[in-house]
């Protein structure tokens, strides 16, 4: 009931607690009308400061100058009745309205003038500095386009005053106006102080992150552009405040190759398209979503679905309609307030823009939004070698195209195409085939039909459609058959049989390629195994080999084309390369006998006939069979003499296309060899070979995933980064053959963003992982590893709430679990520590009986005790002296599970849970001012951890540190707190600890004084 003025008050206080939101909005009017019922100027005047509040932040700020009317006429009436932070506020706020006045076009620039008048007047008058009244006209002079650098000097050239903007809000102005200039390299220098998180309000350095996604892009300082991006576009999400921020990072994905995540974005934050009360902030944030869909639109996807204004179902082409008429409107409205054509001008020069990277830039997360999409970048890549051209002639199409297929060259791919296009949708296939310039050497229709087949195989392969891709193979055997080219009909039927075998995630193994059977593709490709291992089928392949020996010796003549024939050899050394792969044991252990054998046999009857044949490219492969078997063995030197001596022959027999594979399988071996160095740059070699040459079946991902680990060996933070983000988005467009090896690898890569100190990076990648995990989910063990990095790195952000949610659930996900029980605990006793930082008390305590319920069953020593100390410290902090009996009672408990651990187990490490809970138990009693009683608890702390030995130094030093402080000031002994400190400044020394030796001494002196 808000019957009195202290209820009035309280509801106030709880108000200004919540988050920003409709909620608070509609609660600050409703207290705005309880405030009115009494004859109270400070009350009144405080509920319009919240209610003028809660519209800045919740993008209505069109509605703020009516309140502040109000509050100023309280003011004007009775002053003496506003306190010292409502006074302050009352002249922080001329800012607000003069930033809504000039934000809605329906306000004359005459009317937004005079308000800045009434600020300088106001402002004087109360002895106020005016440089706040300059940056109001400098954001004016911006606005209109006119006299800005004299508007700009006038401002910057001021001192900074007690109610000028905090500093990194300045910072983001004057950055801003340098990006207007076009000066991105100056304005990204002015910028970092808040960009770098040294400088920072409630809203820094989150919108900035926003305001210079574009500037990083320009300037190619990319790695900070993908981390602005996560990092200010969590803080962003959903907000109506920052509805402007929010248009930002639609169009940087827009921009950067990203329009999957750009969707994304949009159809999380649909309802920002009905927050009207900040037109200014609309424009931009129309104006950002449109630059998606415009390029949308110009890329040929005008019918796909996307998200747009409640109510109705939208496409790109209708809702570009819809975002142009209103926002050349709404331009077009600000643009006839201003009597110029600034705002017009901006939003035009924003649309003109074009993706600024010749590749998507990778962001590390997940967007399940148009996965139509997601599978081929729109920003395509670009081959940098002068590609094979396309002759005219049917024929010389259809002769060329083979030919290249016979080298492997990539190009190949791009001609079948072609004659695949021409074939099918010319309308008589005979006719294209019959007039060729010669027909004779093109073959029959029928031919043709059966390549295109067999290329429609490699596709499906390349895809990892293992079952599909067998299934084309045998229909590309039967129409070979029908033609009469029998030994065409024995290859493609041979393929067939150990297609399926790569799909089980056991065949080429590398990740990097060692060749599968159906081209020189990647044995097992980048995607997530199948499972179970097939058998090989050697009574179908002995009747290939000799099937294609019996065409071979035909009396007529070989019914089988070279090539054909080592196809059949290749299938089988692929064959027994996936089995022996499968039957090896860890090294240093000798491989089956019956697998090495007949893989020693296939493989080398393959080099013999590819030598004999003269074929660079099949005698390359067997190589490369022979290497990744002498790679997993252990033989590190041999497997890289080995490629190496592939390398050089590709490159001499003029091949280079073939030769990322064995680059990748190099970089592999000297990874695993502990080569970190050299592994990085032969990755990045094959990497940049494989996108010379547009090879579309290279692993890019496998390749990118291995080339992240070695530079994270490496202490490359930065490079394993990007490899990692890269190789995620590689596995994303395999779609959901990928799914769970993209999942693995952003657990990698947060895991990579924690440990390098960028824990809201890592909470956004997870949150990726996480996001339709219900939908898609690989393996529960994933998610739910996923789910506690997650709830950890809320944890890290202070964001408990959040935290402790995700702690909820992956609790309600173990409950089904019956092995690693132990987690249960865990997580019970970190979610209770989550909960009690959110003030869930209630909630908090239930976790904690449920931790040491579970405790009994499934023990976790060292976090329950961790929550029963830290929730001692957090009662003492909110309730002081009246908490200490609860305190003392949580670490009782923490005693009590130590004495039963060290029951359990006596060998184990109990001197630092002793240690702790004695100086946990010293900082509650000196909390009550029983300083005598913390003293003896501190002294026992220090005790304790001397039976740690060298690690327990640094907590024994801080223990020492807290004891002097009683000791010192307290209880008033500064000789002996002194004596006690130099005594753990030398130890400290002594130990190598220079920072806490300095902690120390610095406490030492202050006590002298």
């Amino acid at each position: 009931m808000l019957d009195t003025i202290d209820a009035v008050m309280a509801a106030l206080r709880d108000n200004d607690a919540r988050p920003y939101g409709r909620p608070r909005t509609v609660t600050a009017e409703e207290l705005v009308d309880a405030a009115d019922r009494f004859d109270d100027t400070g009350l009144r005047a405080m509920a319009l400061l919240e209610l003028m509040e809660a519209y800045e932040y919740d993008g209505e700020r069109s509605k703020a100058p009516v309140v502040f009317a109000r509050v100023l006429k309280l003011w004007d009436a009775d002053r003496g009745s506003f306190g010292e932070w409502a006074t302050q506020q009352v002249f922080w706020r001329f800012k607000w309205v003069a930033t809504s006045l000039l934000g809605t076009p329906d306000v004359p620039l005459a009317s937004v003038r005079r308000w800045h008048g009434e600020m300088r007047d106001r402002y004087r008058a109360a002895g106020h500095g005016l440089q706040p009244y300059y940056a109001q006209r400098f954001h004016l002079a911006a606005h209109i386009g006119e006299d800005v650098q004299d508007a700009y000097e006038l401002w910057a050239a001021r001192p900074r005053t007690e109610l000028s903007d905090c500093h990194a809000c300045e910072v983001r102005a004057a950055a801003s106006h340098l990006v207007r200039q076009g000066d991105d390299a100056a304005a990204l220098d002015a910028w970092r102080p808040v960009l770098s998180g040294e400088s920072t309000c409630a809203e820094e350095p989150h919108v900035s992150h926003a305001q210079a996604l574009l500037p990083l892009l320009r300037q190619g300082r990319l790695d900070e552009a993908r981390s602005s991006h996560l990092v200010g576009y969590r803080f962003a999400r959903g907000k109506s405040g920052l509805v402007r921020s929010v248009g930002q990072h639609i169009e940087f994905c827009a921009l950067s190759g990203n329009e999957p995540r750009g969707l994304e974005i949009l159809a999380e934050n649909r309802d920002l398209f009905g927050v009207t009360g900040d037109p200014s902030g609309r424009l931009d944030f129309l104006t950002g979503v449109e630059v998606l869909i415009a390029g949308l639109a110009r890329a040929g996807h005008g019918a796909l679905a996307v998200s747009g204004p409640p109510g109705r179902s939208w496409t790109v082409d209708t809702l570009l309609a819809h975002l142009r008429t209103e926002a050349d409107a709404l331009a077009a409205r600000f643009d006839a307030r201003n009597g110029t054509a600034a705002v017009g001008s901006r939003r035009r020069d924003r649309l003109a823009r074009r993706p600024l990277l010749a590749e998507p830039l990778a962001l590390g997360v997940r967007a399940s939004a148009a996965p139509e999409l997601a599978a081929v970048p729109v920003v395509p890549a670009v081959p940098v070698r002068e590609v094979e051209p396309e002759p005219e002639d049917f024929g010389a199409l259809v002769l060329r195209a083979r030919e290249l297929q016979l080298l492997g060259h990539p190009d190949a791919d791009r001609l079948w195409r072609r004659i695949g296009e021409r074939f099918t949708t010319g309308g008589d296939a005979e006719a294209e085939v019959t007039g060729a310039a010669d027909p004779g050497r093109v073959g029959t229709a029928g031919q043709l039909r059966a390549e295109l087949a067999e290329r429609r195989a490699h596709a499906a392969l390349d895809r990892e459609d293992w079952e599909d891709g067998a299934a084309e193979l045998r229909g590309a055997g039967d129409l070979f058959e029908r033609e009469g080219l029998a030994g065409r009909a024995l290859a493609a039927r041979t393929r067939a049989l150990v297609a399926v075998l790569v799909g089980d995630g056991s065949g080429g193994g590398s990740g990097s390629g060692s060749g599968d059977a159906s081209e020189d593709g990647d044995g097992s490709g980048d995607g997530d195994a199948a499972g179970t291992a097939r058998t090989v089928d050697w009574a179908a392949l002995d009747a290939a080999l000799a099937l294609a020996d019996e065409l071979a010796a035909a009396p007529a003549g070989p019914a089988l084309a070279d090539d054909d024939y080592l196809v059949v050899l290749q299938c089988r050394a692929y064959a027994a390369h996936h089995e022996l792969v499968l039957a090896l044991p860890e090294p240093p252990e000798e491989p089956p006998a019956e697998q090495a054998g007949r893989f020693a046999r296939t493989v080398t009857a393959y080099r013999e006939a590819a030598a004999a044949r003269g074929s660079v490219r099949r005698l390359t492969v067997a190589r490369q069979y022979a290497a990744d078997v002498a790679a997993r063995q252990g033989r590190i030197t041999e497997a890289a003499e080995e490629l190496r001596t592939v390398i050089a022959e590709l490159e001499q027999a003029g091949q280079p296309w073939h030769t990322p594979r064995a680059y990748g399988l190099l970089g592999q071996a000297l990874l695993q060899n502990g080569e970190q160095a050299e592994a990085v740059e032969v990755l990045h070699r094959a990497l940049a070979a494989a996108a010379r040459w547009a090879d579309e079946s290279y692993p890019f991902a496998a390749t990118y995933l291995m080339a992240g680990h070695a530079s994270a060996h490496l202490g490359d933070t930065g490079a394993a980064i990007r490899a990692l983000s890269e190789a995620a988005g590689r596995f994303d467009r395999k779609g959901p053959a990928g799914a769970g090896d993209a999942a693995r690898t952003r657990l990698q890569l947060a895991d990579l963003l924690s440990t390098a100190d960028r824990p809201a990076d890592a909470v956004a990648v997870l949150e990726s992982v996480l996001a339709d995990a219900a939908a898609a989910g690989p393996e529960d063990r994933l998610f739910a590893q996923a789910r506690l990095d997650l709830a950890r790195g809320l944890f890290t952000l202070d964001e408990y709430r959040d935290s402790a949610e995700e702690y909820l659930r992956l609790a309600t996900a173990l409950e089904g679990w019956t092995e690693d029980l132990h987690l249960r605990t865990m997580v019970a006793a970190e979610a209770a520590v989550a909960l009690a930082l959110a003030d869930r008390w209630e909630a908090a305590h239930a976790a904690r009986s449920r931790a040491l319920a579970a405790q009994e069953q499934w023990p976790q020593t060292g976090p329950v005790s961790a929550m029963l100390r830290q929730f001692a410290r957090l009662v003492v902090q909110q309730e002081g002296a009246d908490g200490l009996e609860q305190a003392l009672a949580r670490l009782a408990e923490a005693d009590a599970v130590r004495e039963r651990a060290e029951r359990a187990e006596p060998e184990a490490d109990a001197w630092y849970l002793r240690a702790s809970a004695h100086y946990e138990r010293a900082r509650a009693y000196a909390v009550a001012d029983r300083y005598e009683e913390a003293l003896t608890e501190a002294d026992l702390a220090i005790t304790a951890y001397e039976a740690g030995g060298e690690r327990a130094e640094t907590p024994r030093a801080e223990a020492v540190r807290l004891a002097a402080l009683i000791e010192g000031t307290d209880l008033g002994r500064p000789a002996a707190a002194r004596q006690r400190l130099s005594a753990a400044v030398e130890r400290c020394r002594g130990y190598g600890l220079e920072e806490a030796a300095e902690i120390l001494a610095d406490l030492r002196e202050r006590l002298a004084d």
